[in-house]
């Protein structure tokens, strides 16, 4: 057998063995890149779980502002259950803007805008404090400078009657200055800020259409 017969053969044998080979090496890849499709579905699997759990989950309105498992949370959802729209949130930051105005009305003598968001026997309390002051000849001059904390301490709903009461604590920052018949500083001063304690309460029937809620109680 001549030489270049011998190479032809010594080079077929060659490409059927790299053939075979190659066929091997691309099957066992071909099998491990049919895997990753069941693993694809995990992820999704896994997304949709996820999603029911915080679809279904915990009210963060609610337990952003109050432990889960306390009686107020429980008030509050209920609320919630009376009038969907109804949002802690939403009441308070109201709660803060009623804070400055039911405060500085009081302060300063002027009762008649705030009325309107005070219990009968809250404003008797203080038309009666307003007056006195103006027996005695006393001026309050008062600044609001803005609430320092506000925290909701504790709510209640009554079910049969569909009464809700959520109570707030305020630590708010002014300045007061209270001026006798003469004109002269009696206490306080008009530069000097001070803080002051507040827990109030309101109260408001649910599903009505008067959104008002009022001060029903004061304290400190």
């Amino acid at each position: 057998m001549n030489s270049p017969l011998i190479q032809l053969l010594v080079l077929a044998g060659i490409a059927v063995f790299l053939i075979l080979r190659l066929k091997s090496v691309l099957g066992t890849r071909e099998g491990f890149e049919k895997q990753p499709l069941p693993r694809q579905q995990e992820p999704h699997s896994s997304t949709r779980r996820d999603f029911e759990v915080i679809e279904g989950g915990p009210d963060h309105d609610i337990i952003d502002h109050v432990d889960a498992d306390s009686d107020a949370a429980d008030a509050l959802a209920r609320m919630k259950r009376a009038e969907p729209s109804f949002g802690v949130a939403d009441f308070l930051g109201g709660a803060r803007g009623a804070y400055e105005m039911i405060l500085m009305g009081f302060e300063r003598g002027d009762l008649a805008e705030i009325k309107p968001f005070l219990a009968e026997d809250v404003y008797e309390t203080f038309a009666e404090g307003v007056e006195a002051r103006e027996e005695q000849g006393l001026t309050i001059e008062a600044e609001f400078v803005g609430v320092r904390e506000l925290s909701l301490v504790e709510a209640t709903f009554d079910d049969d009657t569909a009464m809700a009461e959520i109570t707030v604590k305020y630590i708010g920052e002014l300045t007061s200055t209270v001026r006798d018949s003469s004109g002269e500083i009696i206490e306080g001063s008009p530069t000097q800020v001070k803080r002051q304690k507040d827990v109030w309460t309101y109260a408001r029937r649910m599903g009505v259409d008067d959104p008002n809620w009022q001060l029903v109680a004061t304290g400190e």
